[in-house]
């Protein structure tokens, strides 16, 4: 049962090994009562949305030592909004950003958010003077407090590449281009790639494989066993996000308001395990950034609690 105080002092215990936990973003209505007090956010008797919406990154720093920012995964982030939210937490909080999809996706989806671009190819797929430019540039003066960076590549189909060998080989060229010494990490969704030459291509340009639990992707202790996956040792990175096999969809319908645990993903608790007692074994040589969703079980909270039970 997730308990705040004990949770505090579990995650700051675990930040100073080196060891990140928190959950993929972190406005969520369902966690009133558990991780929120609403009267911190009532104005003239009635709740406001508006202030919580603003305001209740301190209130989760309060208790976590990371989160995963998944806003800047659909606009490029505003040196204005970054300061905004580190002025919210603690110097020793550490922020997990997904880098803008303007940059991962090869070809935009029939989206309405895409609008005339849907369906058409994305001329910036790839682009590492644009991520200079947009992204990397108004992160740069909160380096200290940024953990990791993700590109997360959505499912390629064969209309995208016909072999798995082309991606990395773009990749390859793409990594190489970016500015060096910060975190980075890739998170793909074709299972069959994750083939010795995608791992040895992070490994060549010091970047982490993001272990990801998604729809058609094997789970995070699959991918933790396969030869050569662990890219970087001094960073390891995990996001919890859907039981393989579900769609996004239906865990959004069968798990909202995400106020308690619907179903249990044992797989997921233990690999979630795993890695905080293996990070916690290299304290000081390396940091692990996990991420849980609400929609993996149905409470993040709670999830995040049973990985952490001894």
């Amino acid at each position: 049962m997730f308990d705040r105080a004990v949770m505090k002092t579990k995650a700051a215990e675990l930040a100073a090994a080196g060891v990140f936990i928190g959950t993929s973003s972190w406005k969520y209505r369902g966690w009133h009562g558990r991780l929120y007090e609403e009267s911190r956010y009532v104005y003239r008797g009635k709740f406001a949305e508006s202030r919580f919406e603003k305001n209740c990154l301190t209130e989760y720093a309060e208790v976590f030592k990371t989160v995963c920012v998944d806003a800047a995964f659909y606009k490029f982030p505003e040196e204005k909004y970054l300061a905004g939210l580190v002025a919210q937490v603690p110097a020793d909080f550490q922020f997990g950003f997904k880098v803008t999809d303007e940059i991962t996706i090869k070809k935009f989806p029939n989206h309405p958010r895409h609008g005339h671009r849907a369906g058409q190819p994305n001329e910036h797929f790839l682009n590492a003077d644009l991520f200079a430019n947009a992204f990397f540039k108004p992160c740069a003066p909160f380096r200290p407090q940024v953990g990791l960076l993700m590109f997360e590549f959505s499912r390629f189909y064969p209309s995208d590449y016909e072999h798995g060998r082309e991606f990395v080989a773009d990749l390859d060229k793409f990594l190489g281009a970016l500015p060096k010494g910060w975190p980075y990490g890739v998170e793909l969704r074709n299972k069959g790639w994750l083939q010795p030459d995608y791992f040895a291509c992070l490994a060549r340009h010091g970047v982490t494989h993001v272990f990801n639990s998604w729809d058609a992707m094997p789970p995070v202790s699959e991918q933790m066993a396969l030869a050569g996956s662990e890219t970087k040792p001094a960073l390891t990175a995990a996001r919890f996000l859907l039981k393989p096999g579900r769609k996004y969809e239906d865990a959004v319908k069968n798990f909202e308001p995400y106020d308690q645990v619907k179903e249990i993903n044992a797989d997921a608790r233990a690999a979630g395990a795993k890695l905080i007692a293996q990070g916690k074994a290299t304290a000081g040589k390396k940091k692990t950034y996990i991420y849980v969703n609400n929609r993996l079980e149905g409470n993040a909270l709670e999830t995040i609690d049973a990985m952490l039970a001894d």
